[in-house]
């Protein structure tokens, strides 16, 4: 599976627990640190870690370990990290004020609308 492919995965299983402003942020051009970050919000706590472990767990289950996780127990921003995608699990509120999307504002973004509408917006 490619890297696209692969944050494809990652966002389908974001969906499916109902996480929402689902963004792909591609950075190979940009940075050596990841090929895509995906930026995703959740309402609670709870739903954030449930957001987290979905993704986890199912990747787990198909062979592909987390390297590192960080921010689970306080479940306002929850990183996980595949080497080559690192997923984003906010809290609406963390994520307004950290905004990823400002930082990394030269980064070509995919917009994730739902299940089966996507938008593609280059911020070139």
């Amino acid at each position: 599976m490619n890297t696209k492919d692969f944050a494809q995965r990652i966002v389908q299983l974001i969906l499916s627990k109902k996480g929402y402003d689902v963004k792909i942020l591609d950075l190979r051009k940009l940075t050596p640190i990841a090929d895509y970050f995906i930026l995703a919000s959740g309402d609670s706590h709870i739903q954030v870690k449930a957001i987290a472990d979905e993704v986890d767990d199912k990747l787990r289950k198909d062979g592909i370990k987390c390297y590192f996780k960080e921010g689970y127990n306080a479940a306002n921003w929850i990183l996980l990290d595949y080497f080559d995608v690192v997923v984003h699990i906010f809290k609406t509120e963390a994520r307004e004020f950290y905004n990823l999307e400002k930082l990394w504002g030269d980064a070509p973004t995919e917009i994730i609308e739902d299940e089966l509408e996507t938008k593609n917006t280059d911020s070139e």
